[in-house]
């Protein structure tokens, strides 16, 4: 009893610095003005992360480790107010929208140029639409890229495409064209998948041509060397680190660190371990097994408001999967607070949908079935359930911000699953295999641990990627539901979107295409050195705006 009272004083503890040290919604630290006299950046600084990028192009990918490594690299028309959340200047210093709602036009900032010297231009930005509207069949087999998830459809099917061309206006406008309203537009636009990149440097590249590998990946030569206008400019990249250097020539604040590497520890352990020793100056994927050491050796702990859903995923193309009182079933054999109070750090919650608790639609009663063994067990017999295997994919060695303890939690699943009478046949995947591409590829896995990290503040960036169209992931077909997603998305901001979405997620409840278990909060360590750590529910944190303490 006494052990278990001073693990939550502990845990109490963490929760207060955490308060202290950064929580998000508070301000950001402001980072320090840019001038001719300031001491130019000096500070080398070391990130451990749990997993290596897949690719370092973040048009074609959606990995949060390959986005948060080329958000220090590139940038794109908007970023995201520290504050507030809402679409800020970043390479376009202001924006108008039409009066029928389907054109944008943006003013750039001036006098910019990418790491490779060229210059950033009103072309520039159209010669990366035009890149984003152009990907061929081959490139998108497979997958879902960003572009696809936001707008539809690319230039082979522009009849079905929301969007239609990006015209130059002047070397510092550009104006890009709509074929119908879409609510999120601008939001979208601040996610690194929109980031501009040196037209240059993407043909020397051969940006579209995936003839190189990296970590169970096809990729690009460009995506070995990414090029952009942002705080820091690509160096290296290594089998366990990536290194990037402050642009000298940067238009904004540089901040302290001239030197920054990005390392891969994949165990919680092992981070930890780094940042005891001094070898590292922070990490990320916090572990509630990190949490304890971190506190009584006084590191800080800075957590980030919930913005991920940690799921079970279906596939439909298993055939008994395709039976709607078998998902449901499986829904109704879960049980999410065994599953999270064991593994996910406090505060995390319960999901009962798929959007976050802040969002626009979100249903307070949420609608996925509670835990009813009982229930599960009689919907499997009116499924007509024979012991059928079941194959259940989770990764190895790694650590992702909606689930911080895979190995665990398919453990506490798995075992529920077995409990109402399901025959369960474990497929772990190493993670730098290509687990995140095996699942979401059209195959006969029939159950999967994934999650969805959202990259911008609208139901949108979670619904129509996850369930907006038919994917190799679910393997499912709703042609009602894909319609109502499209109409929600373009539906004005007020009760009647509200209500749009809320009605979409109660049909995903109702038909279980995968099943939403937790809202994980997630959080980084930071040593002694660190001041200041700005973190960001979208995971906008780049680090010239890190403050050191220099004394």
């Amino acid at each position: 009893m006494a052990r278990s009272i001073r693990r939550r004083e502990l845990l109490q503890a963490a929760a207060v610095a955490a308060l202290l040290t950064g929580c998000t919604g508070a301000p950001g630290p402001k980072p320090a003005p840019s001038s001719s006299t300031d001491a130019p950046p000096s500070a080398t600084f070391t990130f451990g992360t749990p997993a290596p990028p897949t690719g370092l192009d973040p048009a074609v990918t959606t990995d949060i480790e390959s986005w948060r490594i080329t958000r220090q690299v590139l940038e794109g028309l908007l970023t995201t107010d520290p504050d507030t959340g809402a679409p800020a200047p970043s390479l376009a210093t202001k924006w108008s929208q039409s009066s029928d709602l389907l054109s944008y036009t943006f003013t750039l900032r001036e006098g910019i140029r990418f790491h490779d010297g060229t210059a950033f231009t009103a072309a520039a930005v159209k010669a990366n639409f035009d890149r984003w509207f152009a990907f061929t069949p081959a490139l998108r087999a497979g997958r879902i890229l960003p572009f696809t998830a936001v707008f539809k459809a690319h230039s082979d099917a522009a009849q079905l495409s929301v969007y239609k061309g990006c015209t130059v206006l002047s070397n510092t406008q550009v104006r890009i064209d709509l074929t119908q309203p879409l609510t999120s537009f601008l939001q979208a636009l601040t996610t690194p998948a929109f980031a501009i990149s040196s037209p240059a440097a993407l043909a020397a590249g051969t940006a579209d041509v995936e003839d190189q590998s990296a970590f169970g990946s096809k990729i690009s030569r460009y995506a070995t060397h990414p090029v952009g206008t942002g705080p820091f400019r690509f160096k290296e990249w290594t089998q366990d680190r990536v290194l990037v250097e402050s642009s000298p020539d940067y238009w904004g604040p540089r901040g302290q660190i001239a030197q920054l590497s990005f390392v891969v520890f994949d165990q919680a352990q092992s981070r930890l371990q780094a940042l005891v020793d001094g070898r590292i100056d922070g990490y990320d994927a916090v572990t509630l097994d990190n949490i304890e050491t971190l506190v009584r050796k006084g590191f800080q702990v800075v957590r980030r408001d919930p913005f991920s859903v940690m799921y079970l995923g279906m596939n439909q193309a298993v055939p008994f999967l395709q039976n709607e009182k078998a998902r449901l079933a499986i829904a109704s054999a879960i049980n999410r607070d065994a599953v999270i109070r064991p593994f996910f750090l406090e505060d995390t919650k319960p999901a009962a949908q798929f959007v976050p608790p802040k969002l626009n639609g979100f249903n307070q009663a949420g609608g996925f079935p509670s835990y009813d063994p009982e229930k599960a067990k009689r919907l499997l017999t009116e499924a007509g359930y024979h012991g059928e295997e079941l194959k259940f994919c989770y990764p190895l060695d790694v650590t992702r911000l909606y689930l911080p303890s895979p190995e665990k939690v398919f453990a506490e699943l798995s075992a529920q699953l077995i409990r109402v009478g399901l025959n369960i046949k474990p497929v772990p995947i190493e993670w730098s295999d290509g687990y995140l591409q095996q699942v979401t590829a059209p195959g006969d896995h029939a159950l999967h641990l994934l999650g969805r990290y959202g990259t911008y503040a609208d139901p949108d960036d979670f619904l129509s990627p996850l369930f907006g169209s038919k994917t190799g992931e679910f393997g499912f077909f709703d042609a009602p539901l894909f319609s109502k997603i499209e109409r929600a998305r373009g539906l004005p901001e007020g009760s009647d979107r509200t209500q749009a979405y809320q009605t979409i997620n109660a049909q995903l409840a109702g038909s279980a295409p995968a099943v939403p278990i937790a809202f994980p909060i997630s959080a980084v360590a930071v040593s002694a050195r660190v001041d200041s750590y700005p973190t960001s529910p979208v995971l906008n944190e780049t680090f010239n705006r890190v403050t050191l303490k220099t004394s």
